[in-house]
């Protein structure tokens, strides 16, 4: 379908990349893979509680994006994040385009509610930066705490589309910058291929993530 090149990773994830990527359908994320914060749903740019013909609807126009026509001759890297890009989209579909997997995925990571209501991916107070011992006690409260300037973990948007990195990236309080490598593209949705900062980083809320971004070139008339 498209050629087998190696995947990009962060630092010290090199011996996860020698092969395809894997997973248990309906198991977490797995590091390597997708990095904290990003959900199935996220790469399809979906929510969660989204009927199935919504999800096949998401995945059959991101795919169509990565045709072999629409990538013929793109440079290397362009290549590695399209393959990258396309075995995502194929777990996502694997994980949630079935109604078991996608019940064990929820409840796994935490988009069920106990009440069986689906809530939103990193609705939790961690997802905006608040651990729990910085929420003040009933009892003993000394008055409001200064605010600290915290700091997260970068999130690992190559292989994602634009629409998806900007939800992911906003998420996490980063304004993103675009580097544009194609000079005349479609007006197709573009492709990430590279980010600064890379993960492992951390960066900084309202911090900037800078993606460079490909789309597949429009044809001259």
């Amino acid at each position: 379908m498209y050629p087998a090149l190696p995947i990009q990773r962060p630092a010290g994830e090199a011996a996860a990349a020698s092969g395809p990527l894997r997973r248990d359908p309906g198991s977490a994320a797995q590091p390597g893979i997708m990095g904290p914060g990003i959900t199935w749903y996220d790469v399809l740019g979906v929510l969660p509680g989204a009927e199935a013909r919504k999800i096949k609807r998401a995945y059959d126009a991101k795919a169509a994006l990565l045709r072999p026509e629409l990538i013929w001759g793109a440079p290397p890297n362009v290549l590695t994040a399209a393959t990258r890009a396309q075995e995502l989209l194929d777990m996502a579909r694997e994980v949630l385009g079935d109604p078991d997997s996608r019940k064990r995925y929820d409840e796994t990571d935490g988009l069920r509610r106990s009440g069986g209501g689906l809530g939103q991916p990193g609705s939790g107070i961690e997802s905006v930066g608040i651990a729990p011992a910085d929420v003040p006690a009933l009892t003993g409260w000394r008055g409001p705490r200064r605010r600290r300037n915290r700091s997260a973990a970068v999130p690992d948007v190559r292989g994602l589309f634009y629409h998806v990195c900007l939800e992911v990236a906003t998420r996490r309080g980063l304004h993103v910058r675009i580097i544009r490598l194609t000079e005349r593209p479609m007006a197709v949705d573009g492709l990430v291929v590279d980010q600064d900062p890379r993960p492992p980083a951390k960066a900084p809320r309202a911090g900037t993530l800078t993606v460079q971004l490909w789309h597949p070139p429009a044809q001259p008339r």
